[in-house]
C-alpha cells in the first residue's frame, strides 16, 4: 500500500527526525551523496555525521556515526524514502596528502513504505550493509560507496535494494 505524503512534508520530517537524533549536532559533518539503485533510479542521501578517532586501539582506525534521511524517487508516484542510521568503522591511511580511507559498517533503515518500484520489501525495518573508499579533498572528502538493504530474511520474500553511491562530506 503506497502512501500519499507530500515531498516537502516527507523530506521536513525526515531531516528534522534525523537531526534531533543526532547528537552533538554543532560538530557534526554533511554528507550527500547521489547514486543509482539496481531498480535504475538515481538516489539522493542527506546525512549529518561524526568521526570519533580509535587511535588507541590502532593507529588509522575511527567509528564514524551517521544519522539521515534516504529519498528514492520512483516511476508515477512509486517514491519511498527512509530514516537511516549508518555506524561505519573507517580505516584512514596516514602519511599522505588525500589521507585515502576506506569504510565498512552495518546499520539500519526504516522506509517510510514496504514497496519501491514494484520490488517487495517486506518490512519497513531493513539492516544497511555498506562498504566505502575515499579521499580528502580540501576540507572535505569524496567517498564512493556500495549499499546493500535487506531484511536479512525476518520476513519472506526478502527483495533487498543495493545502491552505488558518490558523494561529499564536508565539515559544519
Amino acid at each position: 500500500m503506497h502512501n500519499p505524503v507530500s515531498s516537502r512534508a516527507l523530506l521536513g520530517s525526515l531531516l528534522l527526525g534525523a537531526s534531533l537524533a543526532m547528537p552533538a549536532l554543532a560538530e557534526a559533518d554533511l554528507y550527500v551523496a547521489v547514486g543509482k539503485n539496481n531498480e535504475s533510479q538515481t538516489s539522493l542521501k542527506l546525512e549529518l555525521d561524526r568521526e570519533y578517532s580509535l587511535a588507541q586501539w590502532q593507529p588509522g582506525l575511527s567509528l564514524r556515526l551517521a544519522g539521515g534521511v534516504l529519498l528514492l524517487p520512483g516511476d508515477e508516484s512509486d517514491d519511498n524514502a527512509a530514516l537511516i542510521v549508518t555506524p561505519a568503522f573507517r580505516y584512514t591511511f596516514a602519511d599522505t596528502a588525500t589521507q585515502p580511507f576506506v569504510e565498512a559498517g552495518v546499520g539500519g533503515a526504516l522506509f517510510l513504505d514496504t514497496r519501491y518500484e514494484g520490488r517487495n520489501l517486506s518490512t519497513a525495518f531493513q539492516f544497511e550493509d555498506r562498504i566505502a573508499a575515499g579521499l580528502h579533498v580540501g576540507r572535505g572528502e569524496v567517498a564512493l560507496a556500495f549499499t546493500h538493504y535487506s531484511n536479512a530474511d525476518i520476513k519472506k520474500p526478502n527483495n533487498g535494494l543495493d545502491m552505488v553511491t558518490l558523494g561529499y562530506r564536508h565539515p559544519l
